[in-house]
């Protein structure tokens, strides 16, 4: 099988020849791994660990007064959507934090319309079909695009606490500001799949609902609120027959099937150590329905485990996610860069080299 066959075996529930294979890592750890490996690209990175997707994102084109399309995890200053953002160091990584929410004293649905909302023309999609085709010169892979965190937009532009009291007191501001947000990111999504002309196989939707202990809220409150927003950036992807993919963190076993009944094909990350996401609780509860990405822990696994342990663990969620197909091998998020080179390499060539014992 080809890297886009593998994919799409374990998205229909088929066995395929090796589980797919997905790599995400911070940018220093991809310098980390480059320089370890001798190789002088991300690509070169990708094909070397076995890699079975890749990822096309929109370019920011707009006003130079806003930092990029969202700021999310990749630059200071102000996004395009009035978000602030500041760096913030550790002893390995940088990442960029929220320090400004531009719509945190908005009093009334008049002042959430006033805001000066970012326009479409702000993001290029223009090199969608080249870059795609670069992909997949030699094999086919599976394309990927996500428009963004929806509403992880909409809270940064409220603050987290403040859209979590709408969602209860003032409910029709915080129906309109996600509404606001999802219309952007439906008109991109449309943008993105006829820019790319058929390359894109794959339509990403992110947002956290989930912590560790439980969900942000309750799941009654998700289906009044968020639910039929997040419908809207999946039911006409499916309608073209694309596939789609949600990445939340935390447990979210609660709306499992309400993501599997709005359409949701693959559900990543599947985070370790979270209550009711045991591999073998979603297999039996979920399994032939919906397909599962990841779960090999970046918290305390990989930074601090042995390989032998990693390779336990690999071999574990392919033999019980993957079943019956089903299941993309990855970390359960970024890796971090304080994961020990080898101990990142034997996910990847665990997985990679693990056989089915039935074929297709």
């Amino acid at each position: 099988m080809d890297s886009y066959e593998r994919v799409m075996a374990a998205l229909d529930h088929r066995v395929p020849d090796r589980p797919p294979l997905n790599y995400y890592g911070t940018p220093e750890t991809d310098r980390k791994l480059l320089a370890h490996l001798g190789l002088d690209s991300r690509e070169a990175l990708l094909r070397h660990l076995g890699a079975d997707m890749r990822y096309v994102g929109a370019k920011y084109v707009g006003p130079s007064q806003f930092c990029g399309a969202m700021g999310y995890n990749t630059a200071s200053g102000t996004d395009m959507w009035g978000v602030g953002w500041k760096p913030v160091s550790n002893d390995y990584c940088t990442y960029y934090e929220i320090v400004h929410h531009p719509l945190a004293e908005a009093q009334s649905m008049r002042d959430i319309e006033a805001h000066a909302w970012p326009r479409q023309d702000w993001l290029s999609v223009d090199h969608f079909k080249q870059q795609i085709d670069a992909f997949n010169e030699d094999q086919r892979y599976a394309i990927v695009f996500s428009a963004g965190p929806f509403l992880e937009t909409a809270w940064a532009m409220r603050g987290f606490e403040r859209f979590l009291m709408d969602l209860i007191d003032v409910p029709e501001i915080a129906d309109l500001l996600l509404k606001k947000v999802v219309d952007y990111h439906l008109e991109l999504f449309h943008r993105a799949v006829d820019a790319a002309e058929g390359g894109i196989d794959i339509v990403w939707t992110a947002s956290d609902i989930g912590m560790q202990t439980g969900m942000m809220f309750s799941p009654q409150v998700w289906r009044d609120r968020i639910k039929a927003q997040h419908r809207r950036l999946v039911e006409p992807f499916k309608r073209m027959g694309l596939r789609t993919r949600y990445h939340t963190d935390g447990n979210v076993v609660p709306v499992i099937e309400d993501l599997i009944e709005i359409g949701i094909d693959l559900l990543d990350p599947i985070q370790p150590g979270t209550a009711d996401m045991e591999p073998e609780n979603l297999r039996d509860r979920f399994g032939g329905r919906i397909s599962f990405y990841g779960g090999v822990d970046t918290q305390h696994l990989m930074p601090f485990g042995t390989v032998e342990q990693i390779e336990r663990q690999v071999v574990r969620l392919i033999e019980v996610l993957g079943e019956q197909g089903g299941y993309i091998a990855a970390a359960s998020n970024a890796v971090q860069p304080d994961v020990p080179v080898e101990n990142i390499l034997a996910l990847y060539r665990t997985a990679r080299e693990y056989r089915y014992p039935l074929t297709v």
